[in-house]
């Protein structure tokens, strides 16, 4: 039997390969004739004495190879025109001869072929589509995401109000892994009780939230690397570009708010108070913020949220498109212009 797990997903395609694993039988015969491969390397030799061996103690052998459908995945160029790089004429003897050797592997020996995000050109994927159980596992978002985060809890044994739902979505976004710990910390929180709104607010660890404290950091500083990183880091966890930009502008408000409440030399519990902040993580960051930035620098970069903001709005760019120049413009050089 073939497998192929692929997918950004890791969480979800981790579990699918523990159903594999329990469906096999035995775990601790199985653990005995398991076998982990990287398929960066791995060669039909090498191969052979894993899949052809007569199982041990179990019925079946389990082998796992890690990136085999990834060595083969088509390359692209940079730049305006992308093309497709074709693989040389023995990469491609290679992942036929790999391809036809999986699957003729003996029913004793089960092969779990486990990778990234592939593309639907990848030639080895085309070649083993029709001979393997393929299971693909993407990043949740939006509703997907909150179906998921529902069904999570009710497991649970516990419920969730639909504004927890998105809030906490808002603040995790597609990271299952962090999101499982999170609801088993409001399961917990909550005791039985429906998980409100005001729960994710007090309990949930700010992941993003964090991460938009640096990325406004790096934006204000003008460091135009580490900023696109940071940003392409939470969109890729899932953060919707419009929660990005709303988080941004409060955050900007908030460090104004709290420079004007510092020169007052109000205490830091009042200027906790006035913020509204649940986090003493937030306040200090914040207050933190409000002592290296000057005002000048905050209100170019509050104008340039506000027109990104309008830029969306009006249909003008798309959501993630507005959110890439907007840093861009923010981070580049005196004198240079972003078209």
């Amino acid at each position: 039997m073939l497998y192929i797990l692929s997918g950004q997903d890791d969480y979800s395609l981790s579990q699918s390969l523990d159903e594999i694993k329990k469906d096999i039988g035995d775990q601790t015969a199985l653990a005995v004739g398991a076998t982990l491969l990287e398929g960066q390397q791995v060669t039909i030799e090498q191969l052979r004495p894993f899949c052809e061996t007569v199982p041990f103690l179990s019925e079946k052998r389990l082998v796992i190879i890690k990136g085999l459908l990834e060595r083969f995945e088509p390359k692209r160029k940079t730049g305006r025109q992308k093309k497709t790089v074709r693989p040389r004429k023995n990469q491609a003897d290679n992942y036929q001869a790999l391809g036809d050797y999986v699957t003729r592997i003996p029913d004793s020996t089960i092969v779990v072929l486990v990778e990234g995000k592939i593309a639907d050109s990848n030639p080895l994927l085309r070649l083993l589509a029709g001979k393997a159980e393929v299971r693909k596992f993407p990043l949740l978002k939006d509703a997907p995401l909150r179906q998921w985060v529902q069904e999570r809890i009710k497991e649970e044994n516990s419920s969730i109000s639909p504004q927890a739902v998105s809030l906490l979505v808002q603040l995790v976004g597609s990271n299952l892994w962090i999101m499982s710990s999170e609801i088993e910390k409001l399961v917990l929180f909550a005791a039985g009780r429906r998980i409100e709104e005001s729960d994710v607010e007090a309990l949930v660890g700010y992941a993003q939230q964090t991460s938009v404290f640096a990325l406004i950091d790096a934006i204000v500083e003008s460091r135009g690397k580490v900023a696109e990183q940071l940003l392409q880091r939470l969109l890729q966890e899932g953060a919707a570009p419009a929660y990005l930009l709303v988080m941004l502008a409060r955050q900007v408000q908030m460090i104004v708010r709290a420079r004007e409440l510092n020169k007052e030399k109000t205490p830091r519990a009042e200027i906790q108070r006035a913020l509204g902040l649940n986090s003493e993580y937030a306040v200090r960051r914040t207050i933190e913020q409000a002592s290296r930035y000057s005002m000048a620098r905050l209100k170019v970069v509050y104008r340039q949220l506000l027109a990104a903001d309008l830029s969306i709005k009006t249909g003008k760019y798309d959501s993630e498109l507005a959110l890439d120049l907007l840093v861009a413009e923010l981070c580049r050089p005196a004198g240079v212009s972003v078209t």
